[in-house]
């Protein structure tokens, strides 16, 4: 496994927290009508036994995260009939606002309708009193951002961003299968478990093309993005004309994902938000930095100046030189991984490829072939 040699599974010291007792007796209107726990499709596991909705059966141990502006609580858990670690939200719903509640319904809605091994599942949700408890697999790597943080601040190598980008990719096909845009592709919504199995999450703004029984082209749906956000999305999403966008919105987070898990810091992040909109605009495209990117220290700064951009392309272009040069290059990636991202960073969407053709891309066959030669 190519995560092997990162001892990045969680192995603090934690103090257990027994749960309140909670009263099941008041069920929130907003989700009272609708059946919250089910039973996952069988894999030959217990999952008869992780779908129990008692309190009691949870014995939180740390907080591990938390979500949705702080409404939501993440924890390793244990669930004490088996012993086996957990992860759980709690959230408080009478602390949420309607947007929110929405949110939560549709995360947990497709989290029930999708059937993916690389599409992050819960395993029971339920409410007691005021609070909603969503019981989802432990990832133990947690997601591939806290990877970068914690393990690999520089980047990390095209053997590990391959296996962790083919697994996002397989979901995202999935979705993409299935008539929905994902609109949230980033790091942190990839998540690994234990024994590596890669999951995409971050469901809570997927959008479904089909509408009564008709599937639409195209999407006008512009939905209040975070300015954290902004980052990741293609130039169409950010532009909200008459235009629209479509599944290949997605293709470009997943190129500017790749650059993030090849340098270790988000694209464009330190950029003020005009600046960052006409970049993904007009260019220079953003690609993963190496000892190639600049060769010889040379900038693009020199043929910058022109009459039509009045200095904004020399403006964009040194801001991205002067971050560049804060990195100390000691590592080179492949031709291949330089053309996948290139590919899916193509500011016109139908130059980009589908999220299926995506995946027989020479990146990845470069990468398996790696994987088995050593």
């Amino acid at each position: 496994s190519v995560l092997k040699d990162c001892s990045c599974i969680l192995r603090t010291p934690v103090e257990s927290l027994r749960p309140e007792k909670q009263s099941q007796s008041s069920i929130h209107e907003c989700l009272a009508d609708s059946e919250l726990a089910w039973i996952p499709p069988s894999t030959g596991g217990n999952e008869m036994i992780f779908c129990s909705s008692n309190v009691s059966h949870y014995e939180l141990q740390v907080e591990i995260g938390r979500r949705f502006n702080n409404l939501t609580s993440v924890y390793l858990a244990r669930h004490t009939p088996t012993g086996m670690q957990v992860a759980v939200r709690i959230t408080d719903l009478e602390s949420c606002s309607e947007e929110h509640l929405k949110t939560l319904q549709n995360e947990v809605v497709l989290s029930h309708f999708f059937q993916h091994p690389n599409i992050m599942t819960f395993w029971t949700v339920f409410t007691a009193g005021s609070w909603l408890w969503v019981i989802s697999p432990f990832m133990a790597y947690g997601s591939a951002r806290h990877l970068l943080k914690t393990y690999f601040p520089e980047g990390m190598s095209e053997a590990l961003i391959g296996n962790i980008l083919f697994g996002a990719i397989r979901g995202l096909n999935y979705m993409h299968q299935n008539g929905y845009i994902h609109r949230n592709i980033k790091a942190s919504h990839i998540l690994i478990s234990g024994d590596g199995l890669v999951s995409l999450s971050g469901l809570n703004n997927l959008y479904s093309l089909v509408n009564n029984g008709q599937k639409s082209k195209v999407v006008y749906d512009f939905p209040q993005f975070s300015t954290s956000v902004l980052p990741w999305l293609s130039p169409e999403l950010l532009r909200q004309d008459l235009s629209g966008y479509n599944m290949k919105s997605d293709i470009y987070s997943v190129g500017i994902t790749a650059c993030e898990l090849a340098n270790g810091r988000v694209p464009f992040q330190e950029m003020p938000c005009t600046q960052m909109l006409l970049q993904k605009l007009k260019g220079p495209a953003y690609c993963p930095w190496d000892i190639n990117t600049f060769p010889h220290g040379e900038s693009r700064m020199k043929n910058s100046r022109s009459g039509v951009d009045s200095g904004i392309g020399e403006s964009m272009t040194r801001t991205m030189t002067s971050e560049r040069l804060k990195i100390p290059f000691s590592k080179t990636f492949s031709p291949a991984f330089h053309n996948l991202v290139e590919l899916c960073l193509q500011q016109d969407p139908e130059k980009r490829p589908s999220a299926s053709s995506l995946l027989s891309h020479m990146f990845f066959k470069q990468v398996s072939l790696l994987i088995f030669i050593k």
